[in-house]
C-alpha cells in the first residue's frame, strides 16, 4: 500500500511541473491600456518591451512627455500575448477625445 502512495504522490508532482512549465512558457499577456495614461503603459510592461508611440489625434506630434497624454488604441489587442514583438501605442493629449475612427497605432509604410 506504501509504495502506491509514493506513486501517486510522484505523477502528482510530474503533473504539477508539467503545467508549470507550460504556464511558465508563454509570456505577459497584453492588458487593456485604453483611457489609461500613457505613463501607466510604461510602468506596467517590462523594461525590456520595445514600444512604439504614435500621436493619433492627426496633428503627429511628438510625444515627449508621457504624462501629458492618454491612450486611445494599442497593438497587440488585449489579451494577446506580448512575446518579443513591439507594442504599438495610439495616444492623444490629455483632455482631447480619441477619434472616433481611431487610426490603427502602427505606423504605415510610407508610399514612395
Amino acid at each position: 500500500m506504501r509504495r502506491v502512495a509514493t506513486v501517486t504522490a510522484g505523477a502528482v508532482l510530474a503533473v504539477t511541473v508539467s503545467a508549470g512549465a507550460a504556464a511558465a512558457a508563454d509570456g505577459p499577456r497584453m492588458p487593456d491600456f485604453r483611457g489609461r495614461g500613457l505613463m501607466h503603459v510604461f510602468s506596467t510592461l517590462d523594461y525590456r518591451t520595445r514600444v512604439e508611440v504614435t500621436d493619433v489625434s492627426g496633428a503627429h506630434r511628438h510625444v515627449l512627455w508621457p504624462l501629458s497624454w492618454k491612450v486611445c488604441s494599442q497593438s497587440p489587442a488585449v489579451g494577446k500575448e506580448v512575446g518579443d514583438a513591439t507594442v504599438h501605442i495610439g495616444v492623444v493629449k490629455n483632455g482631447e477625445k480619441c477619434p472616433a475612427a481611431v487610426p490603427r497605432a502602427v505606423p504605415e509604410a510610407a508610399a514612395y
